[in-house]
């Protein structure tokens, strides 16, 4: 059976499966819509929690983005793990306390003010547009090069199936397909580095693998990649860091708290039905997390070396092109891998400097994808490895389009607009937003300003900038006002943007990259996408300042936020 033939069967089934959940699932009211009706057991949360948590960027971008910049890439592990970490401990159980079925919600009623949930709305909707692009530039590169389609529909169709699973089921269909979608990855992600490792190393588990030897050698696998890279003048892999010392702390700050602030999977813990099922979940999630994780470095260097392989001269000779193999030419009919012949003599010059390298183009989100072909692993674990993808990409994108559809319907429309609405209108209104969610998020993706994990990141410093602190503040400050809270979000959320615009160009506007200078001019060499850190202490301080000038919040209010931190059943052995 041949590849494509295979990888149609993998995805198709893949595809009814998550179908025939959604339509079994189907969300017959708000709560259901919202929250999955708040009767999801724990594990099963956690596994939800854990596809809703490992996007494209995750499946498809973290690895490759190791690939190429080695140590440096570490910034993404560090920064993602420990901010679900951050999320688990700080905010997850408080909020499932409060039991509000979204972010804005919460934010409205602690800071008892609609100015406070209108921006909040908009913030989450800022950084949810923003992430979910990333998710879009997934699905259609794993459809491009798998399936054998033009991106555009390969983007169309997955827009098509998230449309029908998440309108249809809202929260309680996209749980019980996130379960699915989490086994399906899971299973895509593990098994090429199994294998893998098992070529290169002898060693069956990636993890291991990578500080092992090479196969019947007594040179280490890092060893060997390092002097392959740099003998072709890279950067050595296991130091290159990312730019500076301070941009690698920032960056990894911004990854960590925005991680904490993303609504989609902080909603995920108002699904279950109590606060310990809450913190279980998280635990739970955190586990089927590392899995992944784990691994990532592994592929990463393996992926490297086996592109470095393929690409080393052998016997002072570069590879010929007429020569090359398979996989590569089938990547680059994607327009993912290319090729320029700048000194016309048949052969592919891999190197460092940009006047000799003739492999002008490998975009990294290709590397976890096209590393089972490169490694020559059989048919059905390449099409496994495209249905993984795919599930990826597609989890997390009908996590995002559900917290942005229901902070227009519940938030913005029965929140404040019109408050008097039945609970079959705003359900009606939930599904008509989502729908208009997936059209703009789909418009987004037919034109990514950057690859996955790019977009992703920045997404990342929206949130940290934004929403974080707000939440923070609400939870461990009895003295922040409404006052303080909107004035924080506004120029933290504000400051971030125009920086971003400033030195990144305005990214859904084709042509505005870099409007505003180069590195050289960044705020003490901290990139676009690392800034949210700072936008996070500029809203913290300014939030904090205005509180002191104006009046403290209601008592009822700070009542409210001595509760949420109290345990339940506290104080009745003394009976306090």
């Amino acid at each position: 059976m041949t590849l494509q033939t295979l990888t149609y069967l993998v995805v198709g089934a893949t595809f009814a499966l998550y179908i025939g959940i959604a339509i079994w699932a189907r969300a017959g009211t708000t709560k259901d819509f919202y929250v999955a009706g708040g009767g999801v057991h724990p594990i099963s949360n956690g596994m939800a929690t854990a596809a809703d948590w490992m996007s494209a960027a995750s499946f498809i971008s973290m690895a490759g983005l190791i690939a190429f910049m080695g140590y440096g890439g570490s910034v993404f592990l560090m920064g993602w793990t420990g901010g679900y970490v951050l999320l688990a401990m700080l905010l997850a159980p408080y909020l499932r306390k409060f039991g509000k079925f979204t972010v804005p919600e919460f934010i409205g009623d602690r800071y008892y003010s609609r100015t406070a949930r209108i921006v909040a709305v908009i913030c989450l909707i800022v950084a949810s547009i923003t992430y979910v692009i990333g998710q879009m530039k997934g699905i259609g590169v794993a459809f491009s090069r798998f399936l054998e389609v033009d991106y555009d529909l390969g983007l169309g169709i997955g827009m098509a199936i998230v449309f029908f699973y998440a309108v249809m089921g809202g929260m309680k269909g996209i749980t019980y397909t996130q379960i699915a979608q989490y086994c399906v990855l899971i299973l895509a992600y593990t098994i090429p580095a199994i294998f893998i490792s098992l070529n290169l190393t002898g060693n069956p588990i990636p993890q291991l693998g990578l500080g092992a030897t090479m196969a019947g050698s007594e040179t280490f696998l890092l060893d060997r990649l390092d002097r392959m890279v740099t003998d072709l003048g890279f950067a050595e892999y296991t130091t290159n860091a990312r730019l500076s010392l301070l941009n690698m702390f920032m960056y990894t700050m911004s990854l960590m708290i925005g991680t904490a602030g993303l609504p989609h999977v902080i909603i995920r813990f108002f699904t279950v039905p109590k606060v310990k099922d809450a913190r279980s979940s998280a635990g739970w999630a955190l586990v089927f997390i590392a899995i992944l994780y784990t691994t990532a470095p592994a592929v990463a260097a393996m992926a490297r070396l086996n592109l470095m392989e393929t690409m080393e001269p052998k016997e002072g000779q570069y590879l010929v092109y007429e020569e090359r193999p398979s996989w590569f030419k089938k990547w680059e009919a994607t327009g993912l891998l290319d090729v320029t012949d700048k000194n016309d003599d048949g052969r592919i010059r891999y190197s460092a400097d940009p006047q000799l390298n003739e492999l002008t183009k490998v975009d990294n989100d290709i590397m976890v994808l096209a590393n089972p072909e490169i490694a020559k692993l059989p048919n059905w674990v390449i099409a496994l490895v495209a249905a993984g993808g795919l599930a990826a990409a597609l989890s997390t994108a009908a996590g995002l389009l559900l917290a942005i559809s229901s902070a227009i319907s519940h938030d913005l429309l029965k929140g404040v607009f019109m408050p008097q609405i039945t609970e079959r209108q705003e359900l009606r209104a939930s599904r008509i937003a989502m729908a208009g969610a997936i059209v703009v998020a789909g418009y987004l993706g037919f034109n990514p300003p950057d690859f996955a994990a790019g977009t992703v990141a920045l997404a990342f410093g929206l949130a940290a900038s934004s929403i974080f602190p707000a939440l923070m503040m609400g939870i461990f400050s009895q003295r922040m006002n409404k006052e303080g809270a909107i004035a924080g979000m506004v120029s933290g959320l504000g400051v971030t943007l125009l920086y971003v615009f400033q030195h990144k160009g305005i990214m859904f506007i084709p042509g505005t990259e870099y409007l505003g200078g180069m590195p050289e001019n960044w705020f003490f060499g901290i990139e676009p996408n690392a800034f949210g850190a700072v936008g996070a202490v500029v809203n913290f301080a300014v939030a904090f300042a205005v509180s002191r000038v104006t009046a403290a919040p209601p008592e009822h209010i700070q009542h409210l936020v001595e509760d949420i931190r109290v345990p339940s059943g506290a104080g009745a052995a003394t009976g306090h």
